[in-house]
């Protein structure tokens, strides 16, 4: 779906609360721990805001150390009038005399160093890459500074802006290219705003974005929406939703061959849906591996039939190597096996997602041996502030980095028991300690500190959690007592 963008849209109410509360997940560029981060502590709420927050993000923004400044200078009015130079504010008022956007690299080496335009455009270009060592960027360098010196600038004041258009400029953006993107960032936040569910598996469908695929299912249950397993009566391909309802694709299935698939597709649609498991081994040309996926993820859940049962039944009909390419004149006879009572437990359906969708459609935090000791989330963050926090969170994603100095230190998102996000950093001394070991459930202990109303807790201690022990290669009895026991507190607890 293609439009313009329209002053409505830039206006809408619905659409600027979600750039503001930075409610963006799946929504082009703005959707990023960093991203979110920085448009809570400008607190934009409009579109001009916004393209600026496109720029300032990039990377020789925050290197030169002006998108500290630009905030500052953002919250605080009265320090544009004591920080900026007045020549500098003159030429860029709307960003509070604070480099930006890449053309003004443009407007400073014209309206402050007196440099003519063709110089001042070597100089920009002259900020990327290889071109930096040529002689002729050399001597617009030198004739800049000979030129501010001449005006009677102090070093001190050419020398600090002359390093903030070289840290800034190889990587900084056009306004127009800010702009552009702000535009395509709205038009998928409106999406959001209006049709959340429907825009949400689009995003699924269209490969994600900066998250793993799990985190937009997630945010399709935080959007009211139910998550549901492929089904070979609802699925597609691709992510299918009705109403509410959206089914998993069958091209989530890591296992499930393409061409499977296009079978299933075109006799379901040539022929209406499947009435039972002996129905679709009756019209589909599928191998007994192939169908073992669909009954383990529980794709004929319809016929309300163990799925253990199912396999066996699947296994029964079609013998090793027998397959049946053509269509039958008319309906088979099945031989009715005696098969004994089988079960299968929530956690083993859990397990089996894990392995086939490469996630499970049940909270994390069921999966855990013993269940969170507290039930703190991002809610709570604000009571704490100042203080220490004890937290549970699923990790999202994890940002390595390093200082000035070399050493590493983290900042991590993570989901909490009540499926919101918040923001942990881990500096090098804890760094040095912690590490975090792939996906999974982690504790934390740190202090809830706020940058310009930005809440996140800085890490002291931090623990990776155990999962309960796989029940499909575990005592069935042993597993499924600890997961009710575990469940039962949990729930006493108000947890899960």
């Amino acid at each position: 779906m293609i439009f313009i963008i329209s002053k409505k849209i830039k206006t809408d109410e619905s659409v600027n609360t979600l750039v503001k509360t930075a409610q963006c997940m799946g929504c082009f560029y703005v959707e990023s721990p960093a991203m979110r981060m920085l448009l809570k502590k400008l607190e934009v709420d409009n579109y001009l805001g916004l393209v600026a927050a496109s720029s300032i993000i990039r990377p020789g923004v925050a290197k030169s150390g002006m998108m500290r400044e630009y905030i500052l200078r953002h919250r605080n009015p009265g320090r544009t009038e004591e920080k900026a130079h007045p020549v500098l504010l003159s030429i860029m008022p709307e960003t509070y005399g604070v480099m930006v956007y890449q053309e003004d690299v443009i407007k400073v080496a014209h309206h402050f160093a007196d440099l003519d335009l063709g110089e001042a455009d070597v100089l920009r270009r002259g900020m990327s890459g290889k071109f930096r060592s040529r002689e002729e960027f050399q001597k617009v360098k030198d004739k800049f500074i000979d030129n501010c010196r001449r005006k009677g600038e102090s070093d001190d004041v050419i020398f600090e802006i002359w390093e903030q258009i070289a840290s800034f400029a190889g990587y900084a953006f056009a306004k127009g290219h800010s702009a552009s993107y702000a535009v395509e960032s709205y038009q998928t936040l409106f999406l959001r705003a209006y049709f959340p569910l429907e825009y949400m598996v689009a995003v699924l469908n269209n490969g994600g974005g900066f998250y793993r695929p799990e985190f937009y299912v997630h945010e399709v249950r935080m959007l009211g929406g139910s998550v549901h397993p492929p089904c070979v009566n609802r699925s597609h391909y691709a992510n299918a939703i009705y109403g509410t309802d959206v089914f998993i694709g069958f091209g989530f299935l890591r296992e499930l061959e393409s061409r499977v698939v296009e079978r299933i597709l075109k006799e379901r649609a040539g022929n209406g849906p499947f009435l039972s498991l002996e129905d679709f081994l009756d019209r589909v040309l599928i191998s007994v591996e192939q169908v073992d996926v669909l009954i383990r993820i529980n794709a004929f859940r319809f016929t309300n039939i163990n799925k253990h049962e199912l396999l066996w039944k699947a296994y029964f009909f079609l013998s090793k190597g027998k397959k049946v390419d053509h269509p039958k004149l008319f309906p088979p006879k099945h031989q009715d096996f005696k098969i004994p009572e089988l079960y299968t437990t929530h956690l083993e359906m859990a397990f089996t997602q894990l392995e086939l969708l490469g996630f499970c459609l049940c909270s994390p935090f069921e999966l855990l041996t013993e269940p969170p000791k507290n039930n703190r989330g991002s809610k709570d963050l604000e009571k704490y502030l100042g203080h220490h926090i004890d937290i549970y969170g699923y990790l999202v994603t994890v940002k390595n980095t390093r200082t000035h100095t070399g050493k590493s230190m983290h900042f991590a998102t993570l989901v909490n028991q009540h499926g919101q996000v918040f923001d942990t950093v881990l500096f090098p001394p804890v760094a040095a300690k912690y590490n975090f070991r792939g996906k999974g459930i982690y504790r934390f202990y740190g202090k809830v500190v706020s940058e310009f109303g930005f809440l996140s807790i800085e890490v002291i201690k931090m623990q990776k959690q155990d999962y309960v022990q796989d029940p499909r290669y575990a005592d069935m009895k042993t597993s499924t007592k600890v997961f009710e026991n575990k469940k039962a507190e949990a729930k006493a607890n108000r947890i899960l």
